[in-house]
């Protein structure tokens, strides 16, 4: 009896399911480049979003167009405006308000100012002005305005009603730098009570200061501290006491006073 020979297979075993083939391996990109392709896509995004607003932002459309000036007395809207560049129409993101407000503190008279700008096309400077306490002589021996800051406002009237700085021992014409500031401080903060009698303030090379009226009568403030029990005293002496041309009057501690009578 003859026996068949066994039909060989291929690829698979008699009896058995065939294995399924391996899937092929897929092909990774790495984290760490993905990431910075990402950030160069959003860097070049951002870019384009800056470059166009600014383009947008120097249309004429966002030109200063309107400027309004307050506060102003001794200088001019015109100065203003030529000072600050704001008369040349700048694109308003180009308006910077600090760098406009330390321009104008350079004019005399202006002490403060505010800038705000209003979108799409205006500009709003606040001005305030100086205030003159007394008067000095400046370069050329002309007579000048002073601040209660001690800076030199310009030239003044001969008839200006108001006290005269002196600094013992200065040379040269106001202002004397650091020297000086204690009078103008002085001046300043003088009351109506008396302000109008006050002819002259002298501040000695220590910084102290003095009051002469125009009765002749000298005060002697000291250094310029505590000065509203001093000028209650200097008040308190104007107004109760029998004073000679002359007399100076210690008023350095409010609560004891002395005066001392002219020599001879």
């Amino acid at each position: 009896m003859s026996r068949r020979a066994p039909v060989a297979t291929r690829g698979r075993r008699a009896g058995r399911d065939p294995e399924p083939e391996a899937p092929r391996a897929r092909r990774r990109v790495p984290r760490m480049r993905r990431s910075t392709l990402v950030v160069l896509v959003l860097a070049l995004v951002v870019t384009g979003v800056v470059l166009g607003g600014r383009w947008l932002l120097h249309r004429p459309i966002f030109e200063v167009r309107h400027v309004t000036v307050t506060g102003l007395r001794h200088e001019t809207t015109a100065q203003v405006l030529a000072a600050t560049g704001l008369g040349a129409h700048p694109a308003m993101i180009d308006v910077s308000p600090g760098a406009i407000e330390r321009d104008l503190r350079r004019f005399p008279w202006i002490a403060r100012a505010r800038v705000v700008r209003h979108w799409p096309d205006t500009v709003v400077v606040s001005v305030t002005e100086a205030t003159a306490v007394a008067v000095a002589y400046g370069p050329g021996h002309h007579l000048d305005y002073v601040s209660g800051a001690g800076r030199d406002l310009g030239p003044a009237p001969r008839r200006a009603n108001l006290p005269t700085l002196t600094v013992a021992g200065a040379s040269g014409s106001w202002p004397f730098e650091i020297r000086g500031r204690a009078a103008a401080y002085v001046a300043g903060r003088l009351p109506r009570a008396f302000a109008t009698q006050v002819r002259t303030i002298v501040e000695d090379r220590l910084g102290h200061v003095s009051l002469v009226l125009t009765t002749p009568v000298r005060f002697e403030l000291g250094l310029p501290t505590n000065l509203h029990a001093k000028f209650v005293a200097v008040a308190s002496v104007i107004a109760h006491s029998t004073l000679v041309p002359g007399d100076v009057v210690d008023v350095t501690v409010p609560g004891e006073l002395a005066v001392t009578p002219p020599a001879g």
